[in-house]
């Protein structure tokens, strides 16, 4: 059976439970801000965060207790939240094909629906979790927060390192990916060890899925991401391909491409040269090979709980993971 077709119940079941939160919270809200929060969390997003955390704690005897679902759309939401501030931070036009909701409704109704959804998120996770859950879930929220200033950071140094490229999508994108896989595990009974492999399963999926992500930027299929190519390098972003291209020129070709990456016009007509200098120093199929060593680590960590009691769980689990290297959008 086919992944999506493992995990289409799951999804429905998590959508159904986000509609009814929102029918709780949002009964006496502005109608504007009720309209941004639809079309923010339900774009097409395949709410993956929630689906893991749902998993890791199906694999500890957990199975479809309410307050397991109530407690995993904390993740969709935190996620959205974010979404939301990204697309005003970047000046983001279009997500998932759609116009984003700070083009949509404008900055002001976009950056207040990502702060209801943080809020609310916080609100859930304290209210069907505990203490501990929310403190793993306030650490991996601060470590995104940090991820953005290290991508601040990192927006002006175009010689960027391995190790800085990494700094920074761990806090931007895996942390909170780890969080969910932790969080279930710990909700279903799991001891330290086993939060320590769920959260590191969680960790390096994050990472193999932004590597992937970076890669679509540069050879994706327009009409199946639903955004241009070429938006990262637009934007200044130095992505793992480039890092390794970068690190395989010479003197003189480096302080070019520099020059290039420099200047924000250079960098909108230059993309099939850098194109180019990346496929020729192997640095998409080096990246490539990058992400499948995170997966295949994913998966080590994941396989002593393979004879678990839920082994539906655990195929959708690994799955997820064998499917990030292959997703087109």
């Amino acid at each position: 059976m086919k992944l999506f077709e493992l995990i289409i119940p799951e999804s429905q079941r998590i959508d159904s439970v986000m509609r009814a939160d929102l029918v709780e919270v949002t009964h006496d809200t502005d109608g504007l801000l009720n309209e941004v929060l639809e079309y923010s969390l339900f774009s097409g997003g395949k709410k993956v965060r929630p689906l893991l955390a749902i998993l890791s704690a199906r694999l500890f005897g957990k199975q479809r207790e309410k307050s397991l679902y109530n407690l995993a759309i904390a993740f969709e939401y935190l996620h959205v939240a974010t979404l939301l501030h990204d697309d005003v931070i970047d000046n983001g036009e279009y997500r998932r094909g759609k116009l984003t909701a700070q083009r949509k409704y404008g900055m002001i109704p976009a950056i207040l629906a990502g702060d209801f959804f943080h809020s609310r998120s916080m609100e859930l996770m304290a209210r069907y979790g505990s203490g501990e859950l929310l403190d793993i879930f306030c650490e991996a929220t601060r470590g995104m927060v940090d991820g953005e200033f290290v991508q601040l950071r990192n927006a002006s140094n175009y010689n960027l390192s391995v190790d800085q490229y990494f700094e920074g999508i761990i806090g931007k994108t895996a942390l909170l990916i780890g969080a969910a896989t932790e969080i279930g595990c710990c909700y279903g009974g799991g001891n330290k060890t086993d939060r320590d492999a769920f959260r590191q399963y969680g960790i390096n999926l994050g990472c193999a899925f932004q590597i992937i992500d970076d890669l679509l930027d540069y050879q994706g299929d327009e009409k199946k991401t639903g955004k241009s190519v070429g938006n990262d390098l637009a934007e200044g972003k130095i992505t793992l391909p480039l890092i390794y291209a970068l690190n395989r020129v010479s003197s003189d070709e480096k302080k070019h491409f520099m020059e290039i990456l420099a200047s924000k016009e250079k960098r909108k007509k230059a993309f099939y040269d850098i194109y180019e200098l990346i496929s020729s120093r192997n640095g998409f199929v080096d990246s490539r090979k990058k992400a499948q060593k995170l997966i295949d680590q994913a998966l080590g960590h994941l396989s002593p709980y393979k004879s678990r009691c839920d082994s539906h769980a655990f195929s959708i689990l690994e799955e997820l993971a064998l499917y990030v290297l292959t997703r087109e959008k």
